[in-house]
């Protein structure tokens, strides 16, 4: 090999830097301010977002981040952190690592020096975002070619994308599931994902006439859904019950974190719950297969909101399945994807 490293750049979506309202209004103005996130005409999105969302939001939103905040910080960041040193020591000296965040910091721009400046012979990119999305792969990608481009000498960009069906990934989430359901015994496993507003979902289809057009589009992934979220999704879901041999009618595919008022992709987590408990279900497991570190979706808003909603509505036991994080078979995972993309 080549006495020139490659370089490796993970990015994530991004965090405040502290739980301060200020912090956490800067953050929500740079994430809602992007336009892949937002898909609506500018000056709408600036007064959405600057007038209504970060002024109402932000003061909520930071007492979410409070409640799930540690000692070191921001748990995304934590997690991601532990990942990305991990994975630099799975790969070993022929690798240089770097860790970047879409929104907030580390920023992409100087991960990105900092890989040129290491005199790399190309750069692997891998979003950690394991469903394609314009709103999270897609964004993250365009930010890392602009930073990129920006260099006089431009290197070489090989750019990974989602991995929603990967063997590695799939092994890796359901060995951190099996142990929480050998243990809970739950009578019905939620898979809930993060959400996407329906246009964009709709978007992906270059027929314009296959996703969202049945109740059995997400069933299976072809060519009319092959960049589909929605339907990746379902394919993980597939996939893990496969891994972990759970039978379809103890399981439900849902989607959380919906934001305004615009229809979001279903059935959505928050309204499953109250179904599954009038069905008489009560020790129910939560996977969140669409995030790779635990965070603010993970932690609070099933961890804690949705774990509230589930015992309000008589639900006798809740587990949430902690996400990959760092975990040795992620890792391992991770760096077998990285090294068949160099």
């Amino acid at each position: 090999m080549s006495d020139r490293p490659i370089g490796v750049l993970l990015v994530q979506l991004g965090t405040p830097a502290s739980t301060r309202v200020k912090d956490v209004r800067r953050y929500l103005r740079e994430f809602l301010s992007d336009p892949r996130v937002i898909d609506i005409a500018a000056p709408a999105r600036w007064l959405l977002v600057n007038a209504i969302i970060a002024p109402f939001r932000a003061p909520r939103s930071a007492a979410a981040y409070r409640a799930i905040w540690t000692t070191e910080g921001s748990p995304l960041l934590v997690h991601s952190r532990a990942l990305a040193e991990a994975l630099s020591e799975a790969l070993g000296p022929d690798f240089r690592v770097e860790l970047a965040m879409r929104y907030g910091a580390p920023a992409i721009a100087p991960a990105v020096e900092r890989l040129v400046a290491a005199d790399t012979q190309r750069i692997v990119v891998q979003p950690l975002f394991p469903h394609d999305a314009a709103a999270s792969l897609g964004s993250a990608s365009q930010a890392v070619l602009a930073a990129v481009s920006a260099h006089g000498n431009v290197p070489e960009v090989l750019a990974l994308g989602a991995f929603h069906d990967d063997p590695g990934f799939i092994a890796a989430v359901a060995a951190r599931a099996r142990p929480a359901l050998e243990q809970l015994n739950p009578e019905h496993v939620l898979m809930s994902y993060h959400g996407l507003p329906e246009r964009q979902v709709r978007r992906s289809d270059p027929s314009g006439s296959h996703c969202l057009a049945g109740g059995d589009c997400c069933a299976t992934l072809g060519v009319g859904n092959r960049h589909c979220y929605r339907a990746q999704c379902y394919a993980t879901s597939r996939a893990l019950c496969t891994a972990l041999r759970l039978t379809p009618e103890r399981t439900t595919t849902c989607f959380q974190s919906r934001l305004g008022r615009t229809p979001w992709i279903g059935p959505h987590t928050d309204r499953i719950l109250p179904a599954l408990a009038k069905a008489g279900v009560r020790r129910l497991a939560v996977l969140c297969p669409s995030f790779v570190a635990d965070c603010l979706e993970t932690l609070e808003e099933i961890g804690l909101r949705a774990r509230q909603q589930w015992a309000t509505l008589g639900g006798e036991a809740f587990t949430l399945v902690p996400c990959v994080n760092a975990s040795p078979d992620f890792v391992a995972a991770l760096a077998a994807r990285v090294r068949a993309g160099a």
